[in-house]
């Protein structure tokens, strides 16, 4: 039976607040926290919090033995990688440009599905690509013209390619487990991953105090914008229909760069500015469905009970 969709509406301008401003949230704790430590305490406790949750919902979270090397394949890529190639490219660029860089993924997940998984390029999805292309340009041409590239943007753009290969491989080769199971486990490989790489790098962390500023980001980043967010986006996909949660995305850039500017002190120059809305655009037209899209969606829908 399904859920009326107005109170599910408002969880998604939320969504698109927990995951914008956890960007500069990220950047403050690592002031104070070491990158390897700070991934592997985030996705730990955030997949510890999903298993809880999907234990108190009664949702199953064995994984077929068969499915866990395309599961440990797509975590690695979609959330470790991601998370762990991000902490290190804010420390190394600006937060507001690795998050507008971030956002292409869905240009690189349209390519490498064209080619992967043979899916055509239609006429949304090919100018989505020309938009995100013109994104890119905006932001990239100027900063080759002042010298301004960084190894960090080389880092954010490859965190949005390995996100969208482990979307790739999702879809390739997926799991038959619920989406709560499925995130619990990917986000633990992800907290594994991170764990080992501070083990390696950093060492066994040291208690200290931290200023009050960073516990708050912390805070936030575990809390919210990882446990929080995750089991709000659940909810939102098994409410809503998927061009109306992939709002939600779209506006995780733009949150991350206003706030990249009221808490970090950042000023993206006008260029930034328009390879953010041309980012925001290609999303849009890549990531929400088309008339013919949700009319199918809807109808194989109509018979299903929607579990989370």
């Amino acid at each position: 039976m399904s859920q009326p969709p107005g109170r599910s509406l408002l969880l998604v301008p939320l969504l698109g607040l927990l995951w914008g401003f956890n960007w500069p949230a990220v950047r403050i704790a690592l002031t104070e926290i070491a990158p390897w430590t700070l991934r592997a305490s985030g996705m730990t406790f955030a997949g510890l919090f999903l298993v809880a949750v999907a234990l108190g919902r009664g949702v199953p979270l064995a994984v077929p033995r068969a499915q866990w090397l395309r599961l440990a394949a797509a975590g690695l890529l979609s959330i470790a990688a991601f998370n762990i190639l991000l902490a290190f490219a804010q420390l190394a660029a600006p937060t507001s440009r690795a998050a507008i860089l971030t956002f292409t993924m869905p240009i690189w997940a349209t390519l490498l599905a064209r080619f992967i998984l043979a899916e055509p390029i239609d006429r949304r999805r090919l100018v989505g690509l020309g938009l995100g292309i013109a994104g890119l340009a905006c932001l990239g041409l100027p900063l080759i013209a002042g010298g301004g590239l960084s190894f960090g943007l080389l880092l954010a753009l490859i965190a949005s390619v390995s996100w969208a290969l482990g979307t790739i491989v999702s879809k390739r080769w997926p799991v038959s487990a619920p989406a709560l199971t499925i995130a619990a486990w990917q986000l633990l490989i992800g907290g594994a991953t991170g764990g080992l790489g501070m083990l390696v790098f950093e060492g066994v962390p040291v208690p200290k105090m931290l200023e009050a500023r960073t516990v708050a980001a912390l805070a936030f980043h575990i809390l919210g914008a990882q446990a929080l967010a995750y089991v709000l986006w659940f909810t939102v996909i098994a409410r809503l229909p998927a061009g109306i949660a992939s709002l939600g995305t779209l506006m995780v850039p733009a949150v991350g760069v206003l706030g990249s500017v009221l808490l970090l002190g950042e000023r993206p120059t006008p260029s930034d500015w328009l390879g953010l809305a041309l980012v925001i655009a290609a999303s849009g037209s890549i990531l929400i469905p088309g008339r013919s899209q949700r009319d199918g969606h809807s109808n194989e829908k109509s018979g299903q009970s929607k579990k989370l």
